[in-house]
């Protein structure tokens, strides 16, 4: 399956239809499949971001193994440049929001009900930094 991201925040974010001829990030709303992952926000508005994959894929982030996040290997030049792409995607739909925080959740599809390992809270800024990865299971308080 997929990373998967997710934004809570305290007005929907606008719906934007993942399309395969012009790839570009994508807002939706939850489906009955998701919708548990609804408990882990305190903001009403809960959507799923997916990247230019479709899923959450693109966004820069590792997956936990053996229960740690492994070090990314930054000479992947086309994985940095795709993670680059939609870092800057990103940030740019958190911003046009105008929202002070946003609640950001990324985790393995399916794995709904599971409780953050950690939270952190950052500036949007740090989302732009170059070796800036999603850690899975990790719930971000992002400031604007």
């Amino acid at each position: 399956m997929c990373f998967v991201l997710y934004a809570g925040t305290n007005k929907p974010i606008p719906r934007r239809e993942w399309s395969k001829s012009a790839p570009d990030i994508s807002v939706s709303s939850l489906t009955e499949h998701d919708t548990a992952i609804k408990e882990h926000f305190k903001s009403s508005e809960v959507q799923s971001i997916g990247s230019t994959a479709g899923c959450g894929c693109d966004f820069p982030h590792v997956l936990l193994q053996n229960e740690e996040w492994p070090v990314f290997d930054f000479g992947d030049a086309e994985r940095v440049a795709t993670f680059g792409q939609n870092r800057r995607a990103l940030a740019a739909l958190l911003r046009d929001t105008g929202e002070n925080s946003i609640e950001l959740y990324g985790l393995w599809w399916g794995n709904f009900a599971i409780d953050p390992l950690a939270h952190e809270e950052i500036p949007l800024l740090r989302i732009l930094e170059p070796e800036f990865l999603f850690r899975e299971q990790v719930f971000y308080r992002v400031f604007l």
